[in-house]
């Protein structure tokens, strides 16, 4: 089965129970902090998938990573995901409930990857031109800094990617030369 059918159905269905109590945004930061955690600790994901692992253990270790209060809809929502042997897809299905609500609300979701840390007036100089190009959008920034990039930046906007990097000019050098 194609991995982000699973996921997708998931989170609209909770995006549908959200929007029904009135949850909706507080359920977006909890899977925001579950995305973060998943991307943190490695060994979560590991944990999550062990079949070893008791599901109230799983329960609890994941109510940790996002957030969520016992009792809460997002509570309800992992124990269903793990009884219905779908663990593995919680992160997958994270990053579809943000992505959903993004949409919903208009809020388009920019990274900006810098060879060094920047300077805010210069993230702000991305941003406003990021900000011209996406209209009346609300934008939710990012930066991090990534030294392979040698020098330069890149912006991923909702999935599109601006490469002003050093290292994909050499990269783009390298192949003209190849061929």
């Amino acid at each position: 089965m194609n991995d982000g059918l699973i996921p997708n159905r998931y989170a609209k269905a909770l995006f549908k129970v959200a929007v029904e109590k009135g949850e909706q945004a507080e359920i977006y930061t909890q899977m925001k902090q579950l995305v973060a955690s998943f991307d943190e600790m490695p060994a979560l994901k590991a944990a999550v998938n062990n079949p070893f692992i008791a599901v109230d253990e799983k329960e609890k270790v994941l109510l940790t990573a996002s957030g969520a209060k016992a009792g809460s809809t997002v509570e309800n929502f992992i124990l269903l995901v793990i009884e219905k042997n779908r663990a593995s897809f919680l992160r997958s299905m994270a990053m579809a409930y943000l992505k959903i609500y993004r949409e919903a609300f208009g809020i388009a979701s920019v990274e900006i990857v810098t060879a060094i840390e920047l300077g805010d007036d210069e993230i702000s100089g991305i941003m406003d031109v990021v900000k011209r190009q996406l209209g009346g959008k609300t934008m939710e920034q990012t930066v991090r800094v990534d030294a392979d990039l040698i020098g330069g930046f890149t912006v991923n906007v909702d999935g599109m990617v601006l490469d002003a990097s050093i290292k994909n000019e050499l990269k783009k050098l390298r192949l003209k030369l190849l061929s």
